[in-house]
């Protein structure tokens, strides 16, 4: 059994000519072939210059053969199966099935005034048991949904926060890296029976550090999901044309690729795209922008020629409340992500960028996901749904259909019924308190935190050998002097309060 994802029946939009999709997939094997791309590791180097590529030791450059990456796109498998916790949430990623992830912030917000602040580990822990319990988010990913929470060290954040997500809930996780951090959320995953996904994330333009090398050999070795990324910014880290930096991620992408079929053949991979446009008034991202939609399709458009699953659709707003704009923006990027067939579209609880989450935002968007997931699914066309017997009983007007078992059959079936949006009619919304969606959304963020349980709980074993292990993460760190005294004094005092980790 799998966890309910969307299925896309009809066409995906594609919004380039084959002339233009040749010619991207040309810009891009001539980058990889002349320009090349920054390897900071030499035993990536060796693994490359050992299957053909041109190496330069000097400058740690890599360029690679067209055979060799045609070779490793073939190799990258176009379906696999991913394992969950809970088996019933296992997945299926690739052809046209989409499903919806959970977004991340580095901090939450009060929703009356706006202001943002570091979360406690309750807040992280039950805002996981939200999304758990949230009907579309099939996955939540790394740093969600804060980076950390109080009395945390920085270098204890990934850890603690894949155990927090580990025991709060039971869909598929991710996990990122940071010093060394994979190889205890390694052991984790591999103590509850689950898998993880983890990004290669490329430093544009065209550079991969050692940490992130020397993460993805771990992750590769562990026969995990690897997420090649570029994160690029066109305009700043990438050519400012959306075809350019189409060419410039995608050919620090398929660098990735290679690289883990050449560790690995058959390594499962998801390439991401995750890119913004520069604002180039502030100099930060344009988060929300028009042009990540188009940038999204056709990134879809190429890597399903290439035959590889797809994660995008990353809908971080610019508006910094729930708002109308933070609504439309989020929609609109959302919409064009599954229409145009990514395979993953990041959207449940983010606020502006990265800085801001709050589950209250993750059950609005549970709606939107909800929505787009029926347009989706499509338009069923059968001697039923025609209902020819139907409209032949019924006849003109005073005939009518509410009475009629067939309306009774197939009517939800038909519709999605939003959980948080008002559908009242005028009256009823004013005798019920003039009531809008975040007021709405609230009541519903009480009723999940109270009442959702996760299924299952860890076992007795599970929960000792993620204690252990994240004894051992604490330990490590503080022999190496990457957690101060103070911070060491605050991390003691959150492991002996009352009810850890639970409370």
């Amino acid at each position: 059994m799998a966890i309910k994802g969307f299925v896309r029946n009809m066409k995906p939009l594609e919004v380039l000519t084959e002339e233009q999709l040749e010619a991207i997939h040309s810009a891009t094997l001539h980058v990889l072939r002349k320009t090349g791309v920054r390897f900071d590791s030499k035993r990536a180097l060796q693994l490359f210059e050992k299957n053909g590529c041109w190496v330069d030791y000097d400058n740690n450059r890599v360029r690679f053969p067209e055979g060799l990456v045609e070779e490793c796109l073939r190799k990258a498998p176009s379906r696999f199966h991913v394992k969950a916790r809970n088996p019933d949430n296992d997945m299926v990623w690739g052809g046209n099935t989409t499903y919806f992830q959970a977004l991340s912030g580095t901090r939450t917000v009060d929703l009356d005034t706006w202001e943002p602040r570091t979360p406690t580990r309750k807040e992280y822990y039950e805002a996981i048991t939200v999304l758990d319990g949230l009907e579309n988010v099939s996955i939540i990913p790394w740093y969600t949904p804060w980076f950390g929470f109080q009395r945390i060290p920085p270098v204890m954040a990934m850890p603690e926060g894949l155990a927090g997500r580990l025991r709060n809930s039971s869909k598929f996780t991710c996990a990122g890296y940071s010093m060394g951090c994979e190889v205890f959320n390694i052991q984790m995953a591999q103590a509850v029976g689950a898998e993880l996904r983890t990004m290669m994330a490329a430093s544009p333009p065209l550079t991969f550090y050692e940490e992130t090398i020397a993460a993805a050999f771990r992750i590769i070795k562990a026969g995990f999901v690897l997420l090649p990324t570029s994160g690029c910014v066109y305009g700043g880290t990438a050519p400012a044309t959306i075809a350019g930096s189409l060419v410039s991620g995608n050919a620090e992408i398929i660098a990735g690729l290679v690289f883990a079929q050449l560790v690995r053949p058959g390594t499962r991979v998801i390439a991401q795209d995750f890119s913004f446009p520069q604002n180039m008034r502030t100099g930060a991202p344009a988060f929300g922008a028009i042009e990540i939609s188009l940038h999204q399709a056709a990134f879809n458009q190429i890597w399903h020629r290439y035959g590889i699953p797809t994660d995008g659709g990353v809908c971080y707003p610019n508006s910094k409340k729930i708002d109308y704009q933070a609504g439309y923006e989020k929609a609109i990027i959302a919409t064009i992500g599954s229409l145009s067939g990514t395979n993953t579209i990041w959207i449940q609880g983010a606020m502006y960028g990265e800085l801001a989450f709050h589950p209250v935002q993750a059950v609005i968007d549970d709606d939107i996901a909800g929505m787009l997931g029926r347009f989706l699914e499509g338009i069923d066309v059968t001697d039923e749904t025609l209902a020819v017997d139907v409209i032949d009983g019924v006849g003109p007007i005073p005939g009518h259909y509410l009475n009629r078992p067939h309306t009774r059959k197939w009517w939800k079936k038909e519709q999605f019924i939003p959980k948080s949006a008002d559908r009242l009619t005028h009256p009823e919304w004013l005798k019920q308190g003039k009531k809008d969606c975040i007021a709405l959304a609230r009541e519903m963020y009480e009723e999940i935190r109270v009442s959702h349980m996760v299924n299952p709980p860890l076992t007795e074993n599970q929960e000792q050998d993620i204690e252990r292990i994240l004894k051992e993460a604490r330990d490590y760190y503080k022999k190496r002097g990457l957690i101060s005294d103070t911070e060491w004094e605050e991390y003691k005092k959150d492991i002996a309060s009352p009810g850890y980790p639970y409370r």
